[in-house]
């Protein structure tokens, strides 16, 4: 029996679909939520989430601005603009797209956001609420893991649940929202020792640690759920062949496209070995983008009572 696929583009869908009313609602009191994504410098993948983004916005009816800095802007330069935005009355949620240039301290920048309009929950403060189980802006990439977990009814109270990963973004949000329903977690990194020995005792598994095809089938419980969070470009076929088992239809898509996207689980072992799975791509993308609209809606509703 094959492994159940988790659709994240159709739980995206409807998560959009309820936010339209919610949108409604707030315009018909004279309220049009407003995001803005701060692009700094020219990373082409990042180009492509901020206008993602920005096109949600447009699709949803939200205002959106979307502000673009040249690479070599200075900390001093993006924490001033930062402080217009905060003051700027349409705007509801700031999103600074990360990485940033080398030069940026990103450890000045993201706490000089307001907390209120800290629409990707990295402010210390939202971290410390999401610590302590009190309400705030949660990083959209968990909250999302939560709605497709929740939406596919896939129970998580009682579950063993390991995290491969401990970002600031991913890894450690992640494990408190599902410490917070109920779940056994267990946060696993790069200095864990025989990682495939308790990642395979995980009921749910969430690979969040940047390595493409990290998790094969022996990392995996059978019947486990699967959750890939990690996004990756194979662009040579050298690469393509060192983890597919049959690698032409992959080759294939390489040749006409000029890459392949693959996430930290190695996609054929997953179906072969998991219960249920996000694919990649298709899976927990979506949900990142639909959890950013859904907290922009929310800090709109918070900041104007």
């Amino acid at each position: 029996m094959s492994a159940r696929v988790l659709n994240g583009n159709q739980i995206a869908d409807a998560i959009k679909e309820e936010l339209k009313q919610e949108i409604a609602a707030l315009k018909s009191r004279g309220i049009t939520p407003g995001l803005a994504a701060v692009l700094v410098g020219e990373n082409p993948a990042s180009q492509i989430y901020v206008r993602n983004k920005v096109r949600a916005c447009e699709l949803l009816g939200l205002y959106s601005e979307r502000i673009e800095l040249p690479t070599e802007t200075s900390t001093e330069a993006l924490l001033k603009l930062i402080g217009d935005l905060n003051a700027k009355d349409s705007i509801d949620g700031i999103l600074v797209q990360l990485p940033l240039p080398s030069q940026i301290d990103a450890k000045r920048v993201l706490p000089a956001i307001d907390p209120k309009k800290d629409v990707d929950g990295l402010h210390p403060v939202n971290a410390g609420k999401l610590m302590s189980g009190r309400p705030g802006m949660v990083p959209c990439t968990p909250a999302g893991v939560i709605q497709i977990l929740d939406r596919s009814q896939i129970p998580i109270r009682g579950a063993r649940a390991v995290v491969v990963g401990r970002s600031d973004m991913v890894g450690k949000p992640m494990a408190m929202l599902l410490l917070h329903q109920n779940a056994t977690v267990t946060i696993c990194h790069s200095q864990t020792r025989d990682l495939v020995a308790v990642t395979r005792e995980a009921d749910i598994l969430v690979a969040a640690m940047g390595k493409p095809a990290l998790i094969t089938k022996d990392f995996i419980k059978p019947g486990a759920t699967v959750i890939d969070v990690g996004t990756s470009r194979l662009t040579r076929a050298e690469e393509v062949r060192a983890i597919f088992h049959d690698s032409s239809g992959p080759l294939e898509r390489l040749q006409a496209k000029g890459f392949i996207l693959i996430g930290d689980v190695q996609p054929e072992d997953v179906k072969e070995a998991a219960g249920a799975y996000t694919p990649v791509p298709g899976g927990v993308g979506p949900l990142t983008i639909a959890m950013l609209m859904s907290n922009t809606v929310h800090a709109a509703r918070l900041r104007r009572g």
